[in-house]
């Protein structure tokens, strides 16, 4: 006890410490992928699903008919019937290529015809030989769009190209198949009032819609798209070329198949190689093939059997077309190595080549996937010279910058 008589002296208190660790936030939970993935996750299932789609038809086509009658039709292609695929090939590429320039020039970007004819070849090998069939004309927009600056324009001139060529073909086979002996003529003299009838709602309600005034951002868009195209495809001075190309085109295929039933060993009249035609050309431009292979074949082989010709015949001459129309796209393999040895071997360090213009990466033949045209390398006097020369297929623009066969 201390001297003074007061009691113990407690010893100050400290604070006390706390052993509980402090309590860790939760993790957050992190979705298992981001939204922008779904997009492309189901563009491509469905591109996956075309291609399964056509490989299912020719496995069906393989199991019931045999292997046979593809091999006696590739057995059968010779020279001449390589040569003559090639001549046609090369009309109804040029034609092709004519309209695809008309288009452009309704929509106001200059397309050259040897430029354009140039990339109708690339694209066309690029269809053939790749799964789905379109990726060549999907390479052949954006190249397109991009070498003129306006991708968006690029690219609708070339959907409205393919689009004209797909109306002059349903508008002929639909004239042929009700009018020609075929197996669907009955179906379709049936069912030709009811697509009428759809046809007239769909323009009603198209009609009723515009009239109740779209909201303007959706309108907007919709009067621009009805004035490219008609602009693009149904103007004064486009539509007479439009539809002189598109009936030499339909024409090449024709013939084309007529010569691949001929050397398939079908001996049936064109009156009746006609309908059955048509019938294939419209299955091709359904979206479930393998490079164009699948339902063509599947449909031909149907329509020969259904006609009293063999569905083994019919087979046959849908893989000698196949093999036929690759032959005519061969030239598009020349514009892909070329343009490839021009892009890496430019033939002088002065001049300007499309490996120096950009420095983007390189897309599916190895040249630049943006290519700039400089305003100084072509001075407006080549400009006009070049634009003379292409005379009537294209024309001076009033958008966009110049395209040159070289940056396309």
């Amino acid at each position: 006890m201390p001297a003074d008589g007061r009691g113990p002296v407690s010893a100050p208190t400290l604070p006390t410490v706390s052993t509980v660790p402090a309590a860790v936030p939760p993790t957050p939970v992190r979705p298992h992928a981001p939204t922008g993935v779904a997009a492309p996750r189901r563009r491509a299932l469905r591109a996956h699903l075309g291609t399964l789609a056509g490989t299912a038809v020719l496995a069906v086509l393989l199991w019931r008919l045999g292997t046979g009658a593809f091999l006696d039709g590739l057995r059968r292609i010779d020279g001449p019937a390589v040569l003559a695929a090639l001549g046609i090939g090369l009309v109804t590429t040029v034609f092709s290529a004519w309209r695809w320039a008309l288009v452009a020039r309704g929509l106001r970007i200059r397309l050259p015809l040897a430029a354009a004819v140039a990339d109708y070849y690339r694209a066309l090998f690029l269809n053939a030989a790749l799964p789905g069939g379109v990726l060549g004309d999907v390479h052949r927009a954006v190249r397109h769009g991009r070498s003129t600056g306006d991708l968006g324009r690029g690219v609708r001139a070339v959907v409205l190209e393919r689009v004209a060529g797909q109306l002059a073909l349903i508008g002929a086979g639909a004239g042929v198949l009700l009018t020609m002996p075929s197996p669907v003529r009955a179906e379709v003299r049936h069912l030709a009032p009811l697509v009428a009838l759809a046809l007239a709602g769909a323009l009603a309600v198209v009609l009723a819609l515009r009239w109740n005034r779209a909201p303007a951002r959706r309108g907007r868009a919709v009067r621009t798209a009805l004035g490219e195209a008609r602009h693009g495809l149904l103007s004064r001075r486009n539509l007479p070329g439009i539809a002189l190309s598109s009936a030499i085109v339909l024409a090449g295929h024709l013939t084309m198949f007529v010569l691949a039933a001929r050397v398939a060993g079908s001996a049936a009249s064109v009156a009746v190689l006609t309908p059955l035609a048509v019938l294939a050309l419209l299955a091709m431009g359904l979206p479930l093939n393998v490079g164009g292979w699948g339902p063509r074949e599947g449909v031909t082989a149907w329509a020969f059997g259904a006609a009293g010709l063999g569905a083994g015949t019919g087979l046959g001459v849908a893989v000698v077309y196949g093999v036929l129309s690759l032959v005519a796209s061969l030239p598009g393999v020349v514009v892909l190595v070329g343009r490839r040895y021009a892009a890496r071997y430019p033939r002088s360090p002065s001049e300007p080549s499309e490996a120096s213009e950009s420095s983007e990466p390189s897309d599916v033949d190895g040249v630049p996937a943006v290519s700039a045209v400089s305003s100084a390398t072509y001075s407006p006097k080549e400009s006009a010279r070049l634009a003379s020369s292409s005379f009537p297929f294209s024309a001076e623009p009033s958008e966009g910058r110049p395209m040159t066969p070289e940056s396309v």
